[in-house]
């Protein structure tokens, strides 16, 4: 930690990063098997809700909010994905943004919806104006130990036998079918791994902010997430941690620019996917940056183009 405070950013900033590193690790999943989701917002908004009712309502503590809100995530996938993952490409994409309006909105008229079926007053997600009061018990120590779960986790899944079904599946679907291997049950199960973890995701953070309301979980949010795999890259498991940490970090790194911060951070992000379109951990895409930049640099001025 001495290190991060010597460059400006506190213990809570990088709480943050360690969640949103779950959160990029999430959407690899199922970037990594070919599939466009961007329903993850939609899976951290039932773990944040699910984990937060669990610890303010009924008393329970983080373990048991954290298994609940993965619990529920996991449920609600397997009903979601059966159909929604037929699609593929930017109509799936549609879909599971889809899919993150629904939850946003349920959440927003839960209470309601709960209240005239019950026949009582109902009140758990407090609508558009969220829970607030949710105690701060997410620790550091917490978030580094389940991100070092997460971390084994995906080098146990890339050296699988499943890992490799989830890599033919995205180089190529038909084939992969024909090799044997079950694509509609591979896909599914991804989806379902990808839900949890953003679930779990989401009650961590929920857990740190100690506030949530349905518009913390919209397509702004669908869009960050997408956006720490972007920038780090999907070549290795490490590209989103490393995406997620550096967009986390650049604000508190560009206080004295905070009038340009949202320029500055989109104007990285454009950099990397034109120069290095496979991401920041991507070894190839730096050696022909490399070597882009050492041709124009070396470059004779009688080998240039005469004009005129």
């Amino acid at each position: 930690m001495d290190f991060f405070r010597s460059i400006g950013i506190t213990e809570i900033v990088f709480q943050f990063m360690l969640v949103h590193t779950l959160l990029g690790l999430s959407i690899y999943l199922t970037l990594y098997t070919g599939m466009f989701s961007l329903a993850n917002a939609g899976f951290m908004a039932i773990g944040a809700y699910v984990g937060v009712v669990l610890t303010q309502n009924f008393g329970l503590p983080l373990g048991a909010a954290l298994a609940g809100g993965m619990l529920a995530a996991g449920l609600i996938a397997v009903p979601i994905g059966l159909p929604v993952l037929r699609l593929r490409d930017i109509y799936l994409a549609i879909a599971t943004i889809g899919f993150g309006e629904v939850v946003r909105i349920i959440i927003l008229n839960f209470d309601a919806l709960a209240s005239g079926l019950a026949g009582q007053e109902v009140v758990l997600t407090r609508g558009a104006l969220g829970i607030t009061g949710i105690p701060k018990i997410t620790q550091t120590e917490h978030l580094l130990l389940f991100l070092a779960a997460a971390a084994y986790g995906m080098v146990r899944l890339r050296r699988s036998r499943f890992g490799r079904a989830m890599a033919a599946i995205r180089q190529d679907e038909q084939a992969a079918a024909t090799m044997g291997i079950n694509v509609v049950l591979t896909k599914n199960l991804v989806f379902i791994l990808s839900a949890v973890l953003a679930a779990a995701a989401g009650v961590l953070k929920a857990h740190l902010t100690r506030t949530i309301s349905p518009g913390d979980y919209g397509f702004d949010q669908a869009v960050s997430i997408l956006a720490y795999a972007v920038l780090g890259g999907t070549s290795t498991w490490v590209g989103p941690i490393v995406g997620a940490g550096v967009l986390t970090a650049l604000p508190e790194l560009l206080r004295e620019f905070k009038q340009y911060r949202g320029i500055v951070n989109g104007g990285i992000l454009l950099l990397v996917i034109v120069y290095l379109p496979g991401g920041l951990v991507n070894p190839a895409g730096w050696a022909r940056l490399w070597r882009r930049v050492r041709g124009r640099a070396f470059r004779s001025p009688a080998s240039a183009p005469a004009h005129g």
